[in-house]
């Protein structure tokens, strides 16, 4: 059962795959090729589905400091003993040395990632002293149901059991036993030892050990790939600065390079209670969360891939039969997630079960139509003028949303019960509409421009009148519900009514007063309303708590917008790093959560509009 706590990670991103690296030096995540592959170190879900240590040896006792290089998502780690400090540089490269210019991507940072050669590179240089370092390579592929063949090569160790291979390069002197590398290497001040585990199918050429100067000369090329693109891409100027664009490069390593997708998490499995049943597999990519993704990247990275994304939507949606949109796809454009268990794994804390896949796919959510036009919106000075593809695709969005919006659906917290009319649902229908209507001649589709303004109209009403519930003095969850939930803060958010319309004050005071825990971090909704048809309690979402932030900050009231915000963003863990939600203290779900970076990306942006907007009228 893995207990180290989720905060404790950090996230490698090469925009294929993704590794959490622990404070420990354990690498306890890690999917080759992509990040929706089988795990080859899943220690993070059992002790016994594998791992990759670095630590001080003979159990020396050892302070550890970390950070990421300045600009990347490469990860630098300082283990001081009695007797020396060592820095562990970890990386998932970017560039192969044998085939690339290091310089590739600096010519041209949109390509970030994209040669990249599904390699792990871990880097020790002495620093002070002496330190003697032990290194424990444990793979285990298919989420730990192989104990691989370890054979001791020229220059590296080889690596087969099942459909993959790894090749484990360095000059070290393993002992191998059992499906385990284990060595022991002392780093004097000045030295370095490197180490790259590379990844490639049986039908794959061989894989060729990398030299010692060729891990390197790769470490090199991906800091500065990194720095490359956060140099063109990052602009942002304004308050918490550094979290935002944190957050911005986080969400850049959860896109998948090469389709343009991008995942809601790297990770599956990690509750959102502990020892709960609440655990799902965020490795794919949901049009929400890719969505909203696309537009916090306007504010925190500059997104010029926009029209990547809306292809890659475009064609992954493409169905001969007509018909409503999938809201969620695999990272390549798959449409069958179908679910299963993994009765071996134990799960984090012993929280089962493990699943693989996702059962929302086949979810009807209306929102989907909303969230994809208001990102095309807000990037329309990227989208510039839009294939015909994406043109039709985002036509044929609006048309589907004007006919569907009436219809009950699982809402965007895909509960999985029955059906409702979910509010969040139709205020995104609205949305919709409204942009498609703003957008109708960058469309070429002025003709259908009325239908959806009286549509949306139509939706806009329905809101009103039965959203509303007198009995709580709020905007709720469901038409002729009395149940509060978070969602509807996007209505100021989304523009359906000004932040000051009293309506919205009063849910922002429900919604504060009555839907946040002892800290004032917001829940989705109460879990023992039984809405989503699963026992127990979930953590409070942190997504939810810089909604609250961005509507407080619409509503004119600055101050308490920024303690909200810092309320949520204080949760960060030392690298800058959100999971899903807040329990006890700690984070939980899976981790680094795409909708939490996008929540404190747009409450910041949104606190700075409104103290600017503040001081203009001063």
């Amino acid at each position: 059962m893995s207990r180290q706590p989720i905060a404790d990670y950090g996230l490698l991103s090469d925009r294929h795959s993704a590794a959490l690296v622990g404070r420990d030096g354990s690498v306890d995540w890690l999917g080759f090729p992509r990040f929706d592959s089988p795990s080859v170190f899943g220690r993070l879900l059992d002790d016994a589905a594998g791992t990759w240590t670095i630590r001080p040896a003979d159990g020396d006792a050892a302070e550890a400091s970390r950070g990421y290089v300045s600009d990347t998502l490469v990860l630098r780690t300082v283990l001081t003993t009695t007797t020396g400090s060592v820095e562990l540089t970890d990386a998932l490269a970017v560039t192969d040395p044998r085939t690339d210019s290091v310089d590739v991507t600096a010519e041209d940072p949109h390509r970030l990632g994209e040669h990249a050669p599904h390699t792990l590179i871990r880097r020790l240089r002495g620093l002070s002293g002496e330190a003697e370092v032990e290194v424990v390579v444990r793979p285990r592929p298919e989420y730990g149901l192989i104990v691989p063949l370890l054979v001791q090569g020229e220059g590296a160790v080889g690596c087969a059991g099942g459909a993959s291979r790894l090749l484990l390069s360095s000059t070290a002197e393993w002992d191998l036993d059992r499906g385990e590398a284990r060595t022991t290497v002392r780093v004097a001040a000045g030295q370095t030892v490197g180490f790259a585990l590379q990844h490639a199918y049986l039908s794959d050429p061989p894989l060729r050990p990398w030299t010692p100067e060729q891990i390197e000369a790769s470490l090199r090329a991906t800091v500065g790939a990194w720095q490359s693109w956060s140099a063109v891409h990052q602009t942002y100027d304004g308050p918490w600065r550094d979290q935002v664009l944190q957050s911005g490069r986080v969400l850049q390593g959860l896109s998948y390079q090469p389709s343009g997708a991008i995942v809601a998490a790297p990770t599956t499995s990690l509750p959102e209670e502990v020892g709960g049943e609440r655990n799902w597999d965020y490795r794919y990519a949901w049009v929400r969360d890719a969505s909203f993704t696309m537009d916090a990247l306007w504010v925190a990275a500059c997104p010029h891939e926009a029209d990547e994304f809306f292809g890659f939507m475009a064609a992954a949606a493409a169905h001969s039969s007509g018909g409503s949109l999938q809201i969620m796809y695999g990272i390549g454009g798959e449409h069958d997630l179908t679910e299963r268990t993994l009765p071996h794994l134990s799960g984090w804390r012993d929280s089962r079960p493990v699943r693989v896949g996702n059962a929302a796919w086949t979810q009807p959510q209306l929102d989907v139509y909303g969230e994809l036009l208001g990102s095309a919106y807000r990037l329309r000075d990227q989208l510039g003028t839009p294939s015909e593809a994406t043109r039709g695709f985002l036509i044929g969005l609006a048309d589907t949303a004007a006919v569907l919006w009436e219809q009950p659906d699982n809402g965007i917290w895909e509960v999985r019960g029955e059906p409702r009319q979910f509010l969040f649902s139709k205020l995104m229908c609205w949305v919709a509409l409204d942009r498609a209507a703003a957008l109708a001649t960058q469309l070429r589709a002025d003709d259908r421009a009325e239908h959806w303004r009286a549509v949306a109209e139509t939706i806009r009403a329905a809101i009103l009148e039965q959203g509303w519930s007198s009995e709580a003095g709020a905007f709720t969850q469901s038409f002729g519900s009395h149940d509060l939930d978070a969602s509807s803060l996007m209505i100021p958010i989304v523009g359906l009514l000004p932040g000051d319309d009293p309506r919205v004050l009063a849910t922002i005071d429900a919604v504060a007063d009555r839907l946040t825990d002892d800290q004032g971090l917001v829940y989705r909704y109460r879990t023992s309303t039984g809405v989503d048809g699963l026992a127990g309690e979930e953590g409070s979402f942190l997504l939810c708590t810089f909604w609250l932030a961005q509507a407080q900050a619409q509503a004119g009231r600055l101050e308490q917008a920024r303690a909200t915000f810092d309320r949520a963003s204080r949760y960060a863990n030392d690298l800058g790093l959100l999971a899903e939600e807040v329990a006890d203290g700690e984070l939980i779900g899976n981790f680094p959560q795409a909708f939490s970076h996008i929540g404190l990306i747009n409450a910041a942006w949104a606190i700075r509009e409104a103290a600017q907007a503040g001081a203009a009228h001063q």
